[in-house]
């Protein structure tokens, strides 16, 4: 099965998806963390301590942040938190890449829950990088909910099913 959980920051949806995850898993699920860590960035380092908190000793860490082909096997289940960071370590990449990447996901027989940021929904942005990022954030999240079994849009820790 394959899921998708959208919404905005701080909405609630990595906590819904970490409880998707485990329902879903025989075994103990996999939670492949996309941040790269080579940043320097002490805020970015807070918000990864408190996810690793919340995940405690449910999930065995994986940390890819460019290529999920890489990491997911058949027969397991896997939380990818989050697409946005993927997409965002990727950015350089050809927008076709990426979705060959996912149509080889969509392929595995595997439980993936999936979370993504959900930014198409302001104005244009002015810069390049910044408009990039955008369109492929809904590019990519159009491509999830046509393969995903159930789409979950994420709102004050509210969800509501949409596929």
């Amino acid at each position: 099965m394959k899921v998708l959980y959208f919404g905005g920051q701080k909405s609630g949806k990595s906590n819904l998806a970490e409880v998707k995850a485990l329902s879903l898993a025989k075994n103990k699920p996999f939670y492949i963390a996309t941040y790269d860590n080579s940043y320097d960035d002490k805020e970015m380092h807070k918000r990864v301590d408190k996810h690793k908190k919340s995940r405690e000793d449910n999930f065995s860490t994986l940390e890819e942040p460019k290529d999920l082909t890489k990491v997911i096997k058949e027969k397991e289940t896997y939380l990818v938190d989050c697409i946005s960071m993927w997409i965002f370590n990727n950015i350089e990449k050809e927008e076709q890449e990426l979705l060959k990447q996912l149509e080889i996901l969509e392929q595995i027989d595997c439980n993936i829950v999936f979370v993504l940021n959900e930014v198409t929904s302001g104005v244009i942005p002015f810069d390049k990088d910044s408009r990039r990022f955008v369109d492929l954030t809904g590019i990519i999240g159009q491509k999830l909910a046509k393969i995903c079994d159930e789409v979950y849009e994420v709102k004050f820790g509210l969800e509501s099913r949409l596929k």
